[in-house]
């Protein structure tokens, strides 16, 4: 077996669970690479992160670069003599970072490689409707989520699933599968496969603001994916009068309302109901401007839409 030096790169606190397991099965983490703390709250106190706090209980070195091409730090990062580097929802690396060790350096993603290679592949699986994704390991490479496949594992996706919950699910999937890279490659007992660059179409861009903006004249079951593929974090949001409104659960209603046009809204009963292309989408979790997010019945309790 090879002996192992490994320098683990991420941020969040998806990364956590990755870095904890190869900790706890007494792995050599010569060093952890993470982002830099950032201020945080209305008092805008340097917050460090997930990773780092974990990194600092357990006594690893970190490193927080700021350019990860920038000489000092590539000469410090070769100074840990890594011979494989693991990295877990971190930023793109530089050809000098990714090529130094011995080994390689190889990613977890949150998708079945090639699908859904991109930032967001969480959130796009659910929004697309997928049945099922999963996790998977592989080398880096030039192009971005495109290197050669080590393991993969498949994780169903649940009608009640948000990309909260299969985030969780995955988080810790996708730590068992970092555990099992590790293990086959300290046996040298794995078999990468070169991914096919040209079977799919099914991608995973970055999510901004606009992204997010309901488009009421898709279908009752397409919103009704938008809105669950958002949530909890950025979330699906519409205008009600002059006010944004993120909507976080919803149901497909088939209620008959008089409603004519895509976006249009009425309430009954404490229950708030949006037309669709095809159908009525009642909403069950929301959140207005200035408010805290809340159940739709306890909403139009005290505010009459």
């Amino acid at each position: 077996m090879q002996e192992l030096r490994i320098i683990f790169m991420g941020t969040p606190d998806f990364a956590v669970p990755s870095l904890k397991v190869l900790v706890e099965n007494s792995f050599n983490i010569v060093a952890v690479i993470t982002a830099p703390d950032k201020p945080k709250g209305r008092g805008q106190k340097l917050a460090v992160s997930p990773v780092k706090a974990y990194s600092q209980s357990r006594n690893i070195p970190v490193l927080q670069p700021t350019n990860l091409k920038n000489p000092e730090f590539v000469s410090l990062l070769r100074s840990y003599r890594a011979n494989l580097q693991v990295v877990v929802a971190f930023r793109m690396l530089p050809e000098v970072v990714w090529n130094m060790p011995e080994i390689g350096t190889f990613n977890l993603h949150a998708s079945l490689l090639p699908d859904y290679r991109g930032a967001a592949p969480i959130n796009w699986a659910i929004i697309n409707g997928e049945k099922a994704t999963g996790v998977t390991t592989f080398f880096l490479r030039h192009e971005i989520d495109t290197g050669d496949i080590i393991f993969q594992e498949k994780e169903t996706i649940f009608p009640e699933d948000d990309a909260g919950s299969l985030y969780t699910r995955l988080m810790h999937k996708g730590a068992q599968l970092v555990l099992k890279t590790v293990k086959a490659i300290q046996k040298n007992d794995y078999a990468s496969q070169p991914q096919d660059l040209e079977a799919t179409q099914k991608k995973a861009p970055k999510i901004f603001k606009e992204t997010c903006r309901i488009n009421w004249q898709s279908t009752a079951g397409e919103i009704h994916n938008f809105i669950r593929g958002l949530s909890p974090y950025p979330a699906a949001w519409t205008h009600i009068g002059n006010t944004i409104c993120k909507i976080y659960k919803s149901e497909i209603s088939r209620k008959n309302l008089n409603l004519i046009r895509p976006g249009d809204y009425v309430t009954q009963d404490n229950h708030l109901y949006f037309k669709t292309a095809d159908q009525l989408i009642e909403v069950c979790e929301l959140q207005v401007e200035g408010k805290k997010r809340m159940k739709t019945e306890t909403f139009l309790r005290g505010n009459k839409l």
